[in-house]
């Protein structure tokens, strides 16, 4: 059976060009690692999730679209608030970081600027608590956790795949990605909240498969051309073969999101940019950051 292809037979010296692809990772990372200092101080543009701050929900008797909710807010001069729909119904959840001490002030200046904004459109205030910073924190802390335990997993998951410098090298990679992601959203302010967290472990996902795609066909072609081909001609061979796959399979994640990016509103544009900036990232680095690593650290041990 034949496969589409976007490539032809390409012999590109993918390994030769690892320390050019070094320095430009190292400086991602570097903002990456920024952007994770920034967020361990809560410098960065965190959600009510890790921050803590007041929940509203309403109740409208009328339908109300979440568009029209947020443009009556931020309509308002309330930028920094969050909204989320209840499904089936015709309420919502209004989070804002303001703090306990505030909420009464916020229950009513929310509830004005809805009635000015959104006129005609009954509504009542269903209930309001208080999202505390230490669950904030606490959040914040698991979602840490959640990201290592996935980069440990890995490791474990390719050692006992192929070797544990292919694990190490894998999950080298899906650690760069990670904090690409990071240092793109610390740069751009975009909000992280635990949509963000999801987008970073199905990128790590992501990456993980990409990764197993290039490693396969290096121990096949090791196992083959082993006697007659140097290691860096069995990488660069095995990469040349699966890069119109890799490509394909990208391009094809890649618009699917960008269909959500572009068409999915506000409400779902952080987590399909992560998501978007991460399949580019990671098909990069099943390329040009695991795969060289492999080389380097099997050279050094022949």
């Amino acid at each position: 059976m034949k496969f589409v292809e976007i490539t032809k037979k390409t012999k590109i010296d993918f390994i030769g060009l690892r320390n050019k692809a070094f320095i430009f990772s190292l400086i991602l990372v570097v903002l990456g690692c920024i952007g994770f200092i920034m967020v361990s101080l809560g410098k960065a543009n965190l959600s009510v999730d890790f921050t803590g701050g007041t929940q509203l929900q309403v109740q409208f008797k009328e339908k109300v679209t979440i568009g029209e909710l947020r443009s009556a807010l931020v309509g308002s001069g309330l930028h920094d608030v969050q909204i989320q729909e209840i499904s089936g119904t015709n309420g919502f959840l209004i989070k804002t970081k303001m703090s306990d001490t505030e909420k009464e002030k916020v229950q009513d200046a929310i509830s004005q600027d809805i009635t000015a904004n959104l006129k005609g459109k009954q509504f009542e205030v269903v209930g309001s608590n208080m999202v505390g910073s230490t669950v904030g924190h606490a959040l914040k802390k698991d979602a840490i956790i959640a990201v290592v335990i996935a980069l440990v997993c890995i490791i474990i998951y390719i050692a006992w795949r192929f070797t544990f410098i292919f694990g190490i090298a894998a999950t080298i990679a899906t650690f760069h990605d990670v904090l690409v992601i990071l240092g793109v959203f610390y740069i751009f302010n975009r909000e992280m909240n635990i949509l963000f967290i999801t987008a970073l472990l199905t990128i790590a996902g992501y990456s993980l498969t990409d990764t197993v795609v290039v490693f396969d066909r290096i121990r096949e072609n090791m196992a083959k051309m082993k006697a007659k081909s140097d290691l860096q001609s069995v990488i660069n061979v095995s990469i040349n073969e699966v890069l119109s796959r890799t490509l394909i399979t990208s391009l094809t994640t890649a618009i699917t999101i960008g269909a959500i990016l572009f068409l999915g509103g506000e409400v779902l544009f952080d987590f399909a940019f992560a998501l978007f900036i991460g399949v580019l990232i990671g098909t990069y680095s099943s390329i040009f950051i695991a795969s060289p690593l492999v080389f380097l650290w099997r050279r050094q041990l022949r």
